[in-house]
């Protein structure tokens, strides 16, 4: 069964669903350890690959951080706030970090064993190899990004929508519009005006999508508004009206500046190297099969409930590489 360039490509934020998992599903495995992000992950993976039959799945880990990002802004990502876990047992099972890391290491493990393409590349975040895979190696294809992130607005069109698993449906550009009334090629410079708490980014005050949208109808648009151009209209319209947005705008100018910098998905946040290496992983990744071994590393991992016949059924459906 060779790739069919008609079925979509599958690209996953893998951390990002990963936690979603982790702080919500509460489930134990026989060996009395909280395996909820391992049972919840991988059951994602396969409602995404029986809804959507990829021609491949690529799951994008976290390489570190940005260096990049943080060279250009110390704070970012900084003081991020514990995350209040689902948890039905007693306090002397604790959450602990080496649970956490655990449970993505036997995810990573677990997906060797079936048809599915892992990136991992040092100091890169996930969102910027899924930027780069959309916009250029997939460039000709329909693309479907796994995540409640929304960074990734930014990259939607007719040929890529978005896969939510905190909102449990998928998300088009026209989506974003009627929400937001912001196009999805403007979406990035809106939030480089409103900030971004969950990354720690301060934007500017008062300003947030609704009053972008008001004060700024070109936002709208399909046609790309630049934050240059945003700060030019805040100087016209300035002149000729009281509305604060426009004058906190012009006094903190260098905030949108930087702030698409940080946020803005293309290659100025990724080296040759990393460039490199992401090619190098997606041309030559050796797909796996190997149901046996699935099953005995579920089974080492106390996780005999989770059904591993289809599981690997299931991922089994996508096509070998060419």
């Amino acid at each position: 069964m060779d790739i069919d360039p008609r079925r979509p490509v599958l690209l996953v934020d893998a951390l990002n669903v990963f936690m979603r998992h982790y702080i919500a599903n509460p489930t134990m495995s026989d060996h009395g350890y909280h395996a909820g992000g391992i049972v919840g992950f991988l059951k994602s993976i396969r409602y995404l690959v029986d809804q959507i039959h990829p021609s491949q799945v690529i799951i994008a880990w976290e390489g570190g951080g940005s260096a990049r990002r943080r060279t250009i802004f110390k704070d970012y990502k900084s003081g991020r706030r514990p995350q209040r876990l689902n948890r039905f047992y007693e306090d002397d099972i604790p959450n602990t970090v080496e649970n956490k890391n655990y449970q993505v290491t036997r995810c990573i493990d677990i997906l060797k064993l079936v048809p599915v393409k892992q990136v991992y590349v040092p100091d890169c975040e996930a969102d910027d190899v899924i930027g780069y895979l959309v916009k250029n190696t997939f460039s000709n294809q329909r693309c479907i990004i796994a995540s409640s992130d929304r960074d990734y607005y930014q990259l939607l069109s007719n040929r890529v929508i978005q896969w939510s698993p905190g909102q449990k449906k998928f998300i088009s550009a026209g989506e974003v519009k009627r929400k937001f009334n912001i196009s999805p090629e403007n979406f990035c410079v809106a939030r480089c005006f409103c900030g971004d708490g969950s990354d720690s980014i301060p934007g500017i005050k008062g300003a947030g999508f609704k009053t972008l949208a008001k004060r700024f109808p070109e936002l709208s648009s399909s046609e790309f508004t630049s934050v240059e151009e945003i700060l030019s209209l805040s100087e016209q319209r300035s002149s000729n009206s009281k509305i604060k947005l426009y004058h906190n705008i012009l006094e903190d100018r260098d905030v949108p500046r930087r702030n698409w910098k940080l946020m803005y998905l293309d290659t100025a946040n990724l080296s040759a190297n990393q460039i490199q290496k992401i090619n190098g992983i997606i041309d030559t990744f050796e797909l796996s099969r190997n149901k046996i071994g699935l099953m005995r590393m579920l089974k080492q991992e106390g996780l005999l409930t989770f059904d591993a016949d289809s599981f690997f059924m299931t991922l089994n459906t996508v096509p070998k590489s060419e």
